[in-house]
């Protein structure tokens, strides 16, 4: 009977740590902006046209997640390349916590693989950057019209040719920063406009934020990286089916599955590990 009870108690105390460290996560400062809409940008870098190729995998990933998750995705931006890739896509996501779990994929993701133009067979290594802002809204940044510079242009396909015959596509640059943002996606000039408005204002929210970060740098050497976009954060390696995330060390043979939009078996440990040491600086 005794040893019975002594089990039990054992059980009870490993629940009752359960639901005290349940109770101090959710007494965890929250960040306001993980309930907002992101806006992400998703741009090619070494590797060239495989690059190119592995933005638009990437972008593919991200919209089967969105689906998983109910979001609303709308492209705002988009850059072909020559092969049906990407050089560059913006998007924003619109949904529940949206930013809070997209907030972990900023970064360098890298691809090992061998491309399809590749005849002896060999691995090439190339990378995609990931940046992903909160979506600000009005009340967030306002935006003077004297600061803006706005150019319009004809917009152009992948191989540079002319695809619209009017000045449809816009540039916006913001005079006082030097952020260049431009949008030729929609045949009206007035809706590349409203999009590239919105892409400019949340990067200057972004911006603003990183700025008030910057004043606690040191408190978050030690967390999750979710904003340093040079820091290479994964791997995605096509011959043997893995994906490393690098910065809590964790591998997944799960390649297809991950591409396929299950995103969240990444994201979920990497949100638990970014509380983790969250507790353990508010409790130093």
């Amino acid at each position: 009977l005794v040893a019975m009870a002594k089990e039990e108690l054992h059980e009870y105390e490993s629940q009752l740590d359960e639901v005290l460290q349940a109770f101090r996560i959710a007494l965890l400062p929250h960040d306001p902006n993980d309930d907002k809409s992101a806006v992400v940008e998703i741009r090619a870098g070494t590797g060239g046209e495989e690059a190119a190729l592995f933005a638009a995998d990437i972008f593919r990933m991200y919209q089967r997640y969105a689906d998983h998750r109910g979001w609303k995705l709308d492209v705002l931006n988009t850059s072909p390349s020559a092969t049906g890739g990407f050089k560059e896509i913006v998007f924003s996501l619109e949904g529940d916590g949206a930013y809070g779990r997209m907030k972990y994929e900023s970064g360098v993701h890298r691809v090992q693989r061998v491309p399809a133009t590749e005849s002896q067979g060999r691995i090439h290594t190339s990378a995609v950057t990931v940046a992903v802002f909160p979506e600000a809204e009005e009340v967030d940044v306002e935006i003077n019209e004297n600061d803006l510079r706005i150019d319009v242009y004809r917009s152009s396909g992948p191989g540079g040719q002319s695809v619209n015959t009017t000045d449809s596509a816009v540039r916006i640059t913001h005079i006082p920063t030097g952020l260049v943002v431009s949008c030729q996606d929609e045949k009206s000039q007035h809706k590349n406009k409203a999009k590239a408005l919105r892409v400019l204002r949340s990067r200057l929210y972004d911006r603003m934020m990183a700025e008030q970060q910057a004043k606690i740098t040191a408190e978050r050497r030690s967390m999750v990286s979710t904003g340093d976009r040079s820091a290479k954060i994964r791997t995605y390696n096509f011959p043997q089916g893995r994906v490393t995330d690098h910065r809590i060390n964790l591998t997944l043979y799960r390649l297809n599955e991950i591409l396929g939009g299950e995103v969240d078996s990444l994201i979920e440990p990497l949100r638990q590990h970014d509380q983790a040491e969250r507790l353990k600086l508010q409790e130093a």
